[in-house]
């Protein structure tokens, strides 16, 4: 996973510990994905974070789907805060590996087992992970990661 040099990153860049803490306790992030037009399309998602991979678990009938069958390629945007001075986010990037059934209805897949046992339990508070016949994973191992957290300018960064 690279981490992509980024303007005064090592002022409010966060620590790999930092983005990962992030990144495991958010809940939604947003998805750019690019359409047969070249036009992007931007769409919340919850999604489960590895230390190396974000899994992303999206209906299998929707634009976003048919477009990354198409064009594999995806930014994805993890934020929070209100002020200024709040902000902190991540941007990971890349390409999307499509990985078990889809539409996902439980079919053994040992490399599911893990991010759905995640998914489960901080989505629905369940050990085991509900298929509804209609999503399906998506993973995300990032090729350009790039974070903020303006919090370390102090005194609110303005």
């Amino acid at each position: 996973m690279a981490v992509t040099q980024q303007r005064r990153g090592r002022r409010i860049m966060m620590t790999p510990e930092e983005r990962d803490a992030f990144l495991r306790t958010r809940r939604t992030c947003r998805v750019a994905t690019v359409g047969p037009d070249g036009a992007p399309h931007v769409g919340a998602l919850w999604y489960c974070w590895d230390g190396t991979a974000l899994w992303l678990y999206s209906v299998t009938r929707s634009r976003r789907w048919a477009q990354l069958r198409r064009d594999p390629r995806i930014a994805v945007v993890v934020d929070d805060g209100v002020e200024y001075g709040e902000l902190r986010g991540v941007e990971l990037s890349g390409q999307v590996e499509f990985v078990g059934e889809a539409p996902r209805t439980g079919e053994p897949c040992p490399e599911l087992d893990a991010p759905e046992r995640e998914f489960a339990a901080k989505y629905f508070g369940m050990e085991e992970m509900p298929h509804d016949g209609r999503h399906a994973w998506l993973r995300l191992i990032p090729e350009a990661v790039v974070s903020w957290d303006f919090r370390k300018l102090g005194g609110g960064g303005r």
